[in-house]
């Protein structure tokens, strides 16, 4: 990766940084991307909208298991 991120890694980057801490390198090169690009940063309020609604399931919804089973 260059200095700059393109749309792509940007996306990759935002995608991973839910699941695991981003480097502070990774960190720094997403904040001046999304600083400078409306889509991609569009882009990570979408994911974080995401994450926040699907916690909010119950817990049955968000294993995947029907109601009516055991």
């Amino acid at each position: 990766m260059g200095l700059l991120l393109k749309c792509r890694e940007t996306h990759q980057l935002v995608s991973e940084g839910m699941d695991r801490q981003l480097s502070l390198g990774e960190r720094s090169q997403v904040r001046l991307h999304l600083a400078m690009c409306d889509a991609c940063s569009r882009f990570e309020q979408q994911m974080h909208m995401l994450r926040d609604t699907l916690q909010q399931l119950p817990d049955h919804l968000q294993s995947g298991q029907r109601q009516d089973q055991p």
